[in-house]
């Protein structure tokens, strides 16, 4: 009578690990180590006698190494397997901007035009930066600072918009029956477009995925909704920290909704056509 032979894997089969999905670790990929909850962008892979290892950069700029083993990182909140990305050609078609348009290698900024977009807050006129720099220096646009609506009506008078004067505002939370929008109402006109977007702050207009969170969280009536936001993710208390790493997770437009995308691209098109130089 032959004996049964018994793996040494004694794990109970319902207490085993499904193996995590194995991700590339492309540059720039945002991913969290389980071990030590270092958040970071992929900078380079690289092949030890001890085996494959990465190295992350956070938004404070610090480097770490991490070992690539098995279910390392978290990716979006899922635990994953990072590996070593294949070489793969380089891309054969035109390069793009950060907003999607085609880049024009060597370009100059174009002399400024007389139209102007004005931006209400300080993180909203860093994101279009980030997103639509390049676009907005080709075709001369300049973007302005609006530290609050209040100040719109004012800011309209003086600057007497005209057909090669145009003027556009982007807005936060343009909602009916708000006082944003009873502004915008007053000072829109054949030559100034006011377009806004529906979030209570504009870092809601980023992806929750490309920050690597699950959602933005709801954050209770009468509280600052920045420090709500870092106290629920249990990020440190320190809103412009926070915003760095939230602007640091954009790279194009794919990051960003499409209620921001639309309007910013409405503005862009509004002062431009037909403008001058």
């Amino acid at each position: 009578m032959q004996s049964k032979r018994y793996s040494p894997d004694l794990t109970p089969p319902w207490k085993k690990q499904r193996p995590a999905p194995e991700v590339p670790a492309e540059p720039d990929l945002v991913v969290e180590e389980v071990a030590t909850g270092f958040c970071g962008a992929v900078i380079r892979c690289e092949k030890t006698a001890e085996g494959p290892t990465v190295t992350l950069e956070d938004r404070f700029g610090k480097h770490r190494v991490f070992p690539m083993v098995p279910r390392g990182f978290l990716l979006e909140g899922k635990v994953v397997t990072l590996v070593r990305p294949q070489n793969r050609p380089a891309p054969s078609g035109p390069a793009r901007t950060a907003s999607g348009s085609l880049a024009v290698p060597g370009a100059r900024a174009r002399v400024a035009r007389a139209g102007r977009i004005y931006v209400e807050g300080r993180h909203d006129a860093e994101l279009v930066e980030r997103v639509w720099g390049d676009d907005l220096r080709i075709e001369g646009v300049v973007v302005e600072y609006l530290e609050g609506i209040d100040d719109l009506p004012a800011i309209v008078r003086s600057f007497a918009p005209g057909p090669d004067a145009r003027l556009g505002v982007l807005v936060d939370h343009l909602v009916p029956g708000s006082k944003e929008s009873r502004i915008a109402a007053e000072v829109t006109g054949e030559h100034v477009l006011v377009v806004g977007h529906p979030y209570i702050d504009v870092w809601e207009a980023v992806k929750p995925a490309s920050v690597g969170i699950a959602g933005w969280p709801s954050v209770p009536h009468g509280q600052d909704w920045k420090t709500g936001v870092c106290r629920a993710l249990g990020w440190p208390e320190n809103t412009g920290a926070a915003w760095q790493r939230i602007l640091s997770c954009v790279r194009s437009y794919k990051d960003l909704e499409p209620q921001l995308l639309g309007r910013v691209e409405e503005l862009i098109d509004f002062v431009t056509v037909g403008g001058a130089a």
